[in-house]
């Protein structure tokens, strides 16, 4: 892109053309079944969402399962061993220099929740974070899983800026549900999940969305299939990008797509420089 001496663009939208060319656009989405989505025009969406990074959370499937044409993209699985279960994967048109899945310890790579691309400014992670379960009968693992995925990041910045984006199934506080009284024993608001969450924020990493937007309310990314919860907009803020905090001046957007249906979460997004 050039610009005249004569353009009638003033200094101030001079380095915002240039910041937004120099910008890549990353979308995260937990589409609840890949397969189940690809008939829910998630094709359409992909292509209209145009990301540089496209991460997906709980695809539930193995790749050969279906023919997904990404044309000009990479594409990156890590699905679970079991079936029809968990899941991630990345459509990536800026090619990585290294892909890692998993977190390197044994007992949480089963369940294919994680995959990193290393690029040549930044560490790209997209991650499907275990739920704690109605009875919270895995809030004992999901403790172990969140001091491990933090120290997996943290080794990971220390090398480089770390962008993190995925369903981390967590709602950090009470803005971010529509009913915070009535759910502080509920599995993504107990005080051992916030606090986790609390933990990796003060460990160097930065919420994009609350960053720019600390008071909004109602911003939600995942409802309930009951009670019309999402004609009502009673949801929870459990999908998430997060960057390490010495990159967080180069935020352009942090935005959440709740307009997009396909799935029981909606898609978020981030521009970064």
């Amino acid at each position: 892109m050039k610009f005249s001496n004569n353009s009638d663009l003033g200094g101030t939208e001079l380095n915002e053309g240039l910041k937004l060319q120099s910008a890549k656009k990353f979308v995260s989405w937990n589409v609840n079944g890949l397969r189940a989505c690809l008939k829910k025009d998630f094709m359409a969406t992909f292509k209209s969402l145009n990301a540089d990074v496209f991460a997906i959370q709980e695809t539930k499937m193995q790749p050969e399962q279906a023919i997904i044409e990404t044309i000009g993209y990479k594409q990156v699985w890590n699905s679970a061993e079991k079936k029809g279960y968990s899941g991630t994967a990345v459509f990536t048109r800026i090619e990585p220099f290294n892909i890692t899945k998993g977190i390197g310890v044994e007992e949480h790579d089963h369940e294919g929740r994680v995959i990193t691309l290393e690029f040549k400014d930044c560490y790209f992670v997209n991650v499907y974070v275990p739920n704690s379960r109605q009875q919270l009968e895995r809030l004992d693992y999901r403790m172990k899983w969140d001091d491990a995925f933090r120290e997996y990041l943290h080794s990971l910045d220390i090398k480089k800026p770390v962008i993190i984006c995925g369903d981390l199934n967590v709602a950090h506080n009470e803005i971010d549900l529509k009913n915070p009284s009535t759910n502080h024993h509920s599995n993504g608001f107990t005080d051992e999940e916030r606090g986790k969450f609390t933990e990796l924020l003060n460990a160097g990493f930065v919420d994009t969305f609350r960053m720019l937007y600390p008071d909004k309310v109602g911003a939600y990314t995942w409802w309930s299939y009951l009670r019309k919860a999402r004609v009502n907009n009673s949801g929870w803020r459990i999908d998430y990008f997060l960057v390490s905090e010495r990159i967080k001046d180069k935020i352009v957007e942090s935005s959440i797509q709740s307009d997009i249906m396909g799935s029981d979460h909606c898609p978020v997004s981030l521009i970064i420089n």
